[in-house]
């Protein structure tokens, strides 16, 4: 389980464009978006750096 801070990701729209991201590395992941505490966890078996990378592509770069 990959988790990550999104500072940026405040409403279900930018969750759903995580979401859109995140899926586009690994379609069969298991997201899950938590705006509120702007935070998003992905269920994969792929690396971490590639979900940091499709975050920070669509504008949602994640804090350490």
């Amino acid at each position: 389980m990959h988790r990550f801070t999104l500072p940026t990701m405040t409403c279900g729209g930018c969750a759903r464009a995580v979401t859109k991201a995140l899926q586009g590395v690994d379609p069969h992941a298991r997201i899950e978006t938590d705006p509120p505490a702007r935070e998003v966890r992905v269920e994969s078996a792929r690396e971490r750096a590639a979900f940091l990378a499709a975050l920070a592509d669509a504008g949602f770069p994640a804090t350490p």
